[in-house]
């Protein structure tokens, strides 16, 4: 299909859907209207929800890369002023307002969604929270609302996965963070640190834990060890992402990303003009 492999040319494309639920002014437009105002308490309480009502542990767990206190902060509080089915359905109609927008004289959403669809259904959850907790919600019926909520089981499903080979190769929250700005040479520190809630105590007591176990170099690079274990956890993370690729086989996912490819670049660049502290892919075109 293309150079990249399948599992990580489709993230290209459902990431930026999913995405869009905490970035996109619709999405903070839609949980102010249910009652929740302040961009972290609506990030943790759509994003926490499909779990239900739960305490800070269980997020701690799954998000892995935000600091425990970030998260305290948020939870359970959040379910104070909003119920997780009300943050659902925020979420859902957010979503839907910004890819109405976004796929507006684009042909085959229906088609596109009812794919993925497809390979959503096919993801196993055994071991993955978030994506078992997503892929056990409802299916909606407006395509709209299906591609957003495949895309979000989908790249749920796929997270876990990321986290499940941080966890083989030994690599906790914090470090996992300071770790992959080292391998890019130190870019996006400052949106990285802040928008996961580490405190620059925190950050130096991972380095040097990196450090001690030879991931960094005496200048905080990353090592060629460093760099090694960070691509082998990549191919990790693409190969836990297989199976609904490989159920939906390769034409219909040739077909599925043809027809995801303009929706994604469009969230694209809803993302892009309101910038986002993740690291978003752009979205993947053919080789030709």
């Amino acid at each position: 299909m293309t150079e990249l492999s399948t599992e990580r040319y489709m993230w290209s494309l459902y990431e930026p859907v999913h995405a869009i639920t905490y970035f996109a002014p619709q999405t903070r437009q839609a949980f102010e209207e249910a009652g929740l105002r302040g961009f972290w308490r609506a990030y943790f309480a759509g994003r926490s929800a499909p779990l239900g009502a739960v305490g800070p542990a269980p997020v701690i767990a799954a998000f892995y890369g935000f600091a425990p206190s970030m998260v305290t902060q948020a939870l359970p509080d959040i379910w104070t002023r909003i119920t997780p089915q009300a943050a659902l359905e925020a979420r859902r109609s957010g979503a839907r307002r910004v890819l109405e927008d976004a796929a507006e004289g684009l042909e085959g959403v229906e088609e596109a969604a009812a794919l993925l669809r497809q390979a959503a259904q096919e993801a196993e959850c055994y071991g993955r929270v978030l994506g078992a907790a997503n892929a056990a919600l409802p299916w909606p019926e407006d395509p709209f609302d299906v591609l957003w909520q495949a895309s979000t089981v989908l790249r749920e499903h796929r997270g876990d996965g990321h986290v499940a080979a941080l966890l083989v190769e030994g690599i906790e929250g914090c470090e996992s963070m300071v770790w992959r700005i080292a391998v890019n040479n130190g870019r996006g520190r400052d949106m990285g640190q802040a928008g996961r809630g580490w405190s620059d105590e925190e950050w130096e007591d991972a380095r040097q834990r990196l450090r001690q176990r030879g991931y960094l170099d005496g200048e905080g690079g990353a090592t060629e060890k460093a760099i090694a274990a960070y691509r082998m956890i990549e191919e990790i993370t693409d190969q836990l992402a297989a199976r609904p690729w490989q159920a939906l086989g390769p034409d219909a996912t040739e077909r599925c990303a043809k027809l995801l490819r303009p929706i994604a670049a469009r969230a694209f660049e809803v993302l892009t003009y309101y910038p986002t502290w993740i690291g978003l892919p752009t979205p993947a075109r053919d080789a030709s």
